[in-house]
């Protein structure tokens, strides 16, 4: 399945800025490991960055399962698929800092960005196999 099962209502809900998600990856042992985590949506669905070496993206880069959720109050978007990975490198680096850009100020954001130009990054796109709303997510 693919980014198409992210309806315009869904994405609306998740573009609103400042929402962090929680996600679920899968440690070696088999037990859940949960990040909050920032985000960015795309045309092509849902992008998530990390640094290379923290535990979420070393378990994806094994096993590419997760889950995906967000919730504001009574409203939440629920989403169980697999990652890709889509950059590395400078172009991960620059989608943490557009993240960096939308989740700070921008004096916070300029110093983040300066410490993220420095790490090996990562961005991963979410493929949802399936997409659970609850409440009235728009």
């Amino acid at each position: 399945m693919t980014a198409d099962l992210l309806t315009a209502q869904v994405r609306s809900f998740l573009a609103a800025n400042g929402r962090h998600a929680v996600i679920a990856t899968i440690n070696p042992s088999g037990v859940p490991w949960q990040s909050i985590i920032w985000f960015l949506m795309r045309d092509e669905g849902i992008l998530i960055n990390s640094r290379l070496g923290r535990r979420w993206p070393s378990n994806l880069l094994r096993d590419p399962r997760l889950n995906f959720a967000v919730e504001d109050g009574e409203n939440a978007v629920t989403i169980s698929g697999r990652a890709e990975v889509f950059a590395e490198g400078e172009p991960a680096r620059d989608h943490i800092s557009e993240m960096a850009r939308l989740y700070y100020d921008a004096e916070t954001a300029a110093r983040s960005i300066a410490r993220f130009r420095t790490e090996p990054r990562i961005s991963f796109l979410i493929r949802p196999a399936r997409v659970y709303t609850h409440g009235d997510p728009s």
